[in-house]
């Protein structure tokens, strides 16, 4: 696993990696770590996992090539986290059905944060989220 060098003036950390079922605890906790160090709220971070582990399995389970990029952008009091893949499919965002087993993790992420999307790329897409270090001050004001 490579060790991020942050990017000062942005804060900005990014990997390369190998989307593996297996691995996502380990990148959850790293960008937990990330988060924390950062002064993320215990809400912020468990939206933020929650978030991790439902874009890298989305590679996992849908992505011929497991190679991505996972990147943490801090901007102002804001968590940009996001997932670029190399495939051009763009997930359906339609309400799903809630007897299924599977496809709700994206309608429900997208729910929880103040910013989510899917932007298409010339070599594939990036899927991010964004969140409030601390949700607590955005309820407020």
């Amino acid at each position: 696993m490579p060790i991020p060098v942050p990017d000062q003036a942005a804060l900005v950390y990014a990997w390369d990696l190998l989307a593996r079922a297996q691995g996502i605890e380990t990148w959850r906790r790293t960008v937990t770590l990330v988060l924390r160090s950062w002064g993320a709220s215990d809400a912020a971070v468990e939206v933020a996992r929650l978030g991790i582990s439902e874009l890298l399995a989305n590679v996992v389970r849908h992505v011929e090539d497991p190679l991505c990029r996972l990147s943490v952008v801090l901007d102002a009091r804001q968590v940009r986290v996001q997932v670029a893949d190399r495939s051009p499919c763009v997930p359906r965002f339609a309400e799903p059905a809630w007897n299924a087993e599977s496809g709700r993790g994206l309608w429900m992420l997208r729910a929880m944060c103040p910013g989510f999307g899917c932007e298409p790329g010339a070599a594939g897409k990036t899927m991010w989220f964004a969140v409030d270090l601390d949700p607590v001050d955005r309820a407020v004001a």
